[in-house]
C-alpha cells in the first residue's frame, strides 16, 4: 500500500532514519533523506534509486520549504514526512544556559513544526500523514535529561494538537517514541565520551524489561506500519517502542 508514495525523512542519513528510509523503499515508496553531512547523503543515495539526499539542517528555518520543494521536484508529490532528527544533551539543572535550550528546541520542536507546516498544503492533496519521533522520556522522568525529555514531551502533545486540527483535512499524526537503540545518537548529539557511553549502555541494559537496546529496525517497522493504509484509522497516537523501558 505504499508503492510509489513519496516520503521525507529528517536525519536519514543514519539509525532510525536511515532504517525507516530503506524499509519504505522495499515497500515500493520513493524518500527524501535530510542530514546536515552531504557525503554521507549521496552515498546512501547513489546505492538507490529510490532514494535522494538532501542537505538540511532542520534547526534552520528557512530549511522546511526548501525540503518539501525537493522532494516535490523529484516526484511531484508527498505523502508522508517523518520528523526523525533529533539532538539531545545530558545536562543537570544548575549547568542549564539558554544556548542549551534554544539549540535543543530548535531541532526537535521548531524544526518539526516548521516542516510539517510547510507539508500540509500537500498532505492534504495525498491524504497524507506526519509521523513524530519522540522518546520515552517524553513521558518518563529522568535526572539530567529535563531539556531532552521536554522538548520530547513537547513534541508528543504537538503530535495530539495536530492530529485534531488536521483530521477534517484527511491528513493523521502519530509518533513512535523509541527507547534506546543502537546508534550514534549518544556520541554524535550527546557528545558523550567513549566510557560515559559504556556506562549509560551498561545502565540501559538493567532496566528495560526486555534485557537489551533496540536496534533501528525495532523502530522503523513501526513507523513504516503507522505510514500504512492499513492504519488509516490511527491518529493522534503515541506508540512506545522501547523494551517496556517506560513501565519500568
Amino acid at each position: 500500500m505504499l508503492k510509489d508514495k513519496v516520503v521525507i525523512i529528517t536525519g536519514g542519513g543514519a539509525g532510525i532514519g536511515l532504517a525507516a528510509a530503506r524499509l519504505f523503499v522495499e515497500k515500493g515508496a520513493k524518500v527524501l533523506i535530510t542530514g546536515r553531512k552531504t557525503g554521507p547523503l549521496e552515498e546512501i543515495a547513489a546505492s538507490d534509486p529510490n532514494i535522494k539526499a538532501f542537505t538540511a539542517d532542520v534547526s534552520d528555518p528557512e530549511s522546511a520549504t526548501r525540503t518539501v520543494a525537493a522532494a516535490i521536484e523529484h516526484w511531484g508529490r508527498l505523502d508522508l514526512i517523518v520528523n526523525n532528527a533529533g539532538s539531545g544533551v545530558i545536562q543537570p539543572l544548575i549547568d542549564a544556559n539558554l544556548k542549551s535550550i534554544n539549540d535543543i528546541f530548535a531541532v526537535n520542536v521548531a524544526g518539526p513544526t516548521m516542516l510539517a507546516a510547510a507539508a500540509i498544503t500537500h498532505l492534504e492533496e495525498t491524504k497524507g500523514s506526519i509521523i513524530n519521533i519522540s522518546s520515552t522520556y517524553g513521558s518518563k522522568a529522568a535526572a539530567g535529561l529535563s531539556l531532552y525529555a521536554a522538548s520530547k514531551a513537547a513534541m508528543e502533545h504537538l503530535t495530539r494538537c495536530w492530529a485534531l486540527e488536521l483530521a477534517p483535512k484527511g491528513i493523521r499524526v502519530n509518533a513512535v517514541a523509541s527507547g534506546p537503540v543502537e546508534t550514534a545518537f549518544l556520541r554524535d548529539r550527546m557528545g558523550l565520551t567513549d566510557e560515559q557511553i559504556n556506562e549509560v549502555k551498561e545502565h540501559e541494559r538493567q532496566i528495560i524489561p526486555l534485557g537489551r537496546r533496540g536496534e533501528p529496525d525495532d523502530v522503523a517497522r513501526w513507523i513504516v506500519n503507522l505510514a500504512d493504509a492499513d492504519s488509516g484509522w490511527i491518529t493522534g497516537q503515541i506508540i512506545g517502542v522501547d523494551g517496556g523501558l517506560v513501565i519500568s
